[in-house]
């Protein structure tokens, strides 16, 4: 790509957290703009209810994936990398992926970054990076709260639970508030390894409103209150993948592997 016409779209789902969106997305963008300081980094949030709500709250307007494709092209960028920060290839990606087609036309040259956990490599480096990070203690257990979905690629979750014990680490867990594993499963699991503390941490980019109630809340529901009813003391820590600065890197990789791809 040429310094003058050179564009990267972010694409996340979004968040009304200011605090977190400030830690994860917006440290991600920033990341890309020091990795790339000839490209032009623009963002664009797929999640309508959350736009709006960004929008009467703060008068913040935010566009999705096509409004932003043609705003960069009024821009007269010509190249352009989208690089989305979902975690898998799920449904947001997918439609993501028919917004992008929709306004190939308005650009010569296109390409589409990964999401975070595409190749098996992907996944590799993110036990790493989660091991690395939080490093439980022998007597804890690490329980990790991922999204779910009804999509296909949910079956990513229960390879990363199988991955982590593969790679050494029989102490960390992976579930999903929305699919499987389910915190049944976890559970079972849990029970199996004795732990005398449990560790609960949002495997999301950002630490919204499923970190703060479905898995951290008072609610009888929430992960934090079963495991507590279940007999385990418990602790929460509240970061998003976004924070780490190796899924930074993860994300940067796949972003320099779409631009190789112009």
């Amino acid at each position: 790509m040429s310094e003058s016409n050179q564009g990267i779209l972010a694409v996340s789902f979004g968040t009304s957290y200011v605090e977190t969106r400030e830690k994860t997305l917006d440290r991600i963008e920033e990341s890309m703009r020091e990795r790339f300081p000839a490209c032009r980094v623009t963002r664009a949030w797929t999640s309508g209810m959350i736009r709006r709500k960004i929008a009467k709250r703060d008068g913040i307007l935010i566009p999705d994936v096509q409004g932003a494709l043609h705003e960069m092209a009024a821009d007269r960028i010509t190249d352009v990398v989208i690089q989305p920060t979902h975690v898998i290839n799920g449904i947001e990606n997918d439609r993501m992926l028919a917004d992008i087609e929709a306004c190939r036309h308005l650009f010569q040259r296109v390409s589409v970054g990964a999401p975070l956990l595409t190749t098996q490599e992907d996944c590799r480096r993110i036990v790493q990076v989660i091991a690395d990070e939080l490093c439980p203690d022998k007597d804890e257990a690490l329980v990790l709260m991922g999204h779910g979905t009804e999509h296909y690629a949910n079956s990513v979750y229960a390879a990363l639970d199988y991955l982590f014990k593969d790679m050494g680490y029989k102490n960390i867990f992976m579930g999903t508030v929305e699919a499987y594993p389910s915190l049944d499963a976890l559970m079972r699991r849990v029970n199996e390894n004795h732990p005398k503390r449990v560790l609960l941490a949002p495997f999301m980019i950002v630490a919204g409103d499923h970190a703060e109630n479905d898995l951290a809340g008072e609610e009888e529901g929430s992960w934090k209150s079963q495991f507590e009813r279940a007999g385990f003391e418990v602790s929460c820590i509240l970061k998003g993948l976004g924070e780490y600065t190796g899924v930074h890197e993860m994300f940067l990789d796949h972003v320099q592997a779409a631009i190789n791809m112009l």
